[in-house]
């Protein structure tokens, strides 16, 4: 039996996401349940080609399987991969290298490499791997990157409620990658709000992935257009696929973490559109 879980979505436009009800936007946008126990989790968009995982190893390692929609021999024929550890520390062996993964620790894997597995040092503790990948034309060497090592931006304010450090893990000038961009966005105590102005990137999607979110607590999602906004409820874990037409902010019940993940065919940071809060609808 496999340990591998698949879905497949594909784009959806701006004019369709005007009649969707909420479980419509959830049923498309929402990655609810990537972290599962003694699997590897992946959706397949069709927005960039961007893939979204997650892998749980628990009593054994989880192998990084091929999939029959790559139709390739191995995952990594044609892609790269990021990789950010959100739970115990666990292990990444990559045609026979170890590296290990502690907490918000950023692994890349270039394209071509033949044989990933997962694994958790401690079983009751296990490591929660957050997974992007995208297509890739070249192969850029492999990488590991901790926090302490990231570019760090730090903006907002508390007058604003944003203040936030933007911990960049997976840019260019971190290491080199084909599209792939992956980072670590921490609200300081006392803010909420992320990526406020909010904006549009129309030439590479983005995906969300929300953590150190308190059971008891959720953020609130903005998507869509900046003149037909809608919103998606988040817990602990989950993600938000966001195309290249839509924004992506959100504001919760109190300061909490997210991974951003981008891919698409500017590598440049800060290419984007961006709209005041009072332009907003």
């Amino acid at each position: 039996m496999t340990d591998t879980v698949f879905e497949n979505r594909y784009a959806v436009g701006p004019k369709e996401v005007k009649a969707m009800d909420t479980q419509s936007l959830r049923d498309e946008f929402l990655a609810g349940n990537l972290m599962q126990s003694g699997k590897v989790v992946w959706i397949y968009t069709h927005y960039e080609r961007f893939m979204v995982g997650g892998a749980v190893p628990i009593n054994t390692p989880l192998k990084l399987e091929t999939l029959d929609a790559l139709k390739a021999e191995i995952f990594l024929y044609n892609r790269e991969i990021g990789i950010i550890n959100v739970g115990g520390n666990g292990i990444v062996r990559a045609d026979g290298e170890m590296h290990e993964m502690g907490y918000k620790d950023t692994l890349y894997l270039g394209r071509g490499v033949k044989e990933v597995f997962f694994e958790s040092i401690e079983h009751e503790n296990p490591a929660n791997f957050y997974l992007n990948s995208a297509p890739a034309h070249k192969t850029y060497p492999n990488k590991k990157i901790t926090v302490s090592e990231a570019n760090v931006l730090h903006l907002g304010s508390l007058e604003t409620s944003n203040e936030r450090n933007i911990n960049q893990t997976m840019i260019n000038t971190v290491v080199k990658t084909c599209q792939l961009q992956m980072g670590i966005t921490c609200l300081k105590p006392g803010s909420v709000w992320n990526t406020m102005p909010a904006h549009q990137h129309d030439r590479r999607n983005e995906v969300y992935f929300y953590f150190e979110v308190p059971e008891s607590q959720a953020v609130c999602h903005f998507m869509g257009e900046p003149t037909e906004t809608r919103h998606l409820w988040v817990h602990d874990k989950q993600a938000v696929i966001s195309p290249p037409w839509s924004i992506h902010s959100g504001s919760g019940t109190q300061n909490y973490s997210f991974i951003w993940g981008m891919a698409g065919e500017n590598l440049d940071y800060d290419d984007m559109d961006k709209y005041a809060p009072n332009e907003l609808r």
